[in-house]
């Protein structure tokens, strides 16, 4: 089949891998511009535009691929299928008609839960127990489409957006390549969403990681797991024996109890180092002070002498 390829993200890598294995390589990839990156913010192409160079795959880079000029390029490569993954642009009505055989989107959820930009955090952050994915088809309204094919799987204990991410990829390109097939030999069935059930994954802004300590531990260790590593689970650390500020990213956390509940204010550090919630603790595993690189806090605490009555308080920024 011709396929035309839209995405922008890591997300989509491991599934382009198996489209190239199974001779299926796109004709045609549409992705985003290089953006700035790194200290010196220089212009850094998506890994999707790296991958189409290093396979000799033609793509093109716009900010809208619904434009008139992109949209007849796309219809010029003769499209069975159009396939979108971690694309982040609205794809129009004209390049959803293009292709003979079906447009299709691999979502990072089991919807109808959780449409929008970031359906693995919230998913974390709203302690889901189970997640998956979801092959749908492409639709006007955002992540509405039909579902041609599903796959589940837990969420770990401890597990990271980073990780889950990661993990839900590898996961993402065998049943994408079985999906194709269906929909090559016209075996696959097309499921109605259950539109009254859907929830929305918005994409994430810098301030939703700011942590307020007022909140219980278990909701906290969701967000630090669920924010890493971006936006970040942010708060500043106050010492006693310093009396300094910093900000720090808290990159992994587990719930535990406190005997000092009723007499310290949330986000002191109780005799054990624990930062005391809204409802029992916070045991910190890894800390990432700003600028810095990611330590464990037995590490940190020795490098500025922490002791109990130290805080951590919500930041602004």
């Amino acid at each position: 089949m011709n396929i035309v390829y839209l995405g922008s993200g890591q997300f989509g890598i491991d599934s382009l891998n198996a489209l190239a294995d199974s001779d299926n390589k796109p004709v045609l990839i549409i992705t985003a511009p290089p953006h700035q990156a790194g200290r010196g913010r220089k212009p850094r192409p998506t890994p999707v535009a790296q991958w189409a160079e290093e396979n000799s795959v033609s793509f093109i880079e716009t900010e809208d691929a619904s434009q008139p000029e992109f949209v007849e390029k796309i219809a010029a490569s003769k499209p069975d299928l159009i396939l979108a993954i971690a694309f982040e642009q609205k794809i129009s009505n004209e390049i959803i008609a293009l292709p003979t055989k079906a447009a299709i989107n691999v979502h990072a959820s089991l919807l109808p839960k959780y449409r929008g930009a970031a359906p693995i955090n919230w998913a974390i952050i709203k302690g889901e127990k189970q997640t998956g994915i979801s092959i749908i088809t492409l639709a006007e309204k955002m992540d509405a489409g039909k579902i041609c094919r599903q796959a589940m799987t837990d969420i770990e204990e401890a597990e990271t957006a980073s990780l889950l991410h990661d993990r839900l990829a590898k996961l993402a390109a065998p049943l994408l390549i079985e999906t194709i097939k269906k929909i090559d030999d016209g075996s696959v069935i097309y499921t109605e969403q259950d539109h009254a059930k859907a929830t929305l994954a918005p994409k994430l802004k810098k301030s939703d990681g700011l942590l307020d300590f007022a909140e219980t531990a278990e909701s906290l260790e969701r967000k630090i797991r669920g924010f890493w590593p971006w936006p970040g689970a942010a708060a500043n650390y106050n010492s006693k024996t310093s009396q300094k500020s910093e900000r720090v990213v808290l990159a992994m956390a587990k719930t535990t109890e406190t005997t000092n509940q009723a007499t310290l204010p949330p986000g002191t550090l109780d005799e054990n180092l624990n930062v005391i919630c809204g409802k029992d603790a916070l045991k910190i595993i890894k800390i990432k002070p700003a600028g810095g690189k990611l330590l464990d806090f037995k590490d940190f605490v020795n490098g500025r002498q922490t002791q109990p009555g130290d805080f951590f308080a919500k930041t602004d920024k």
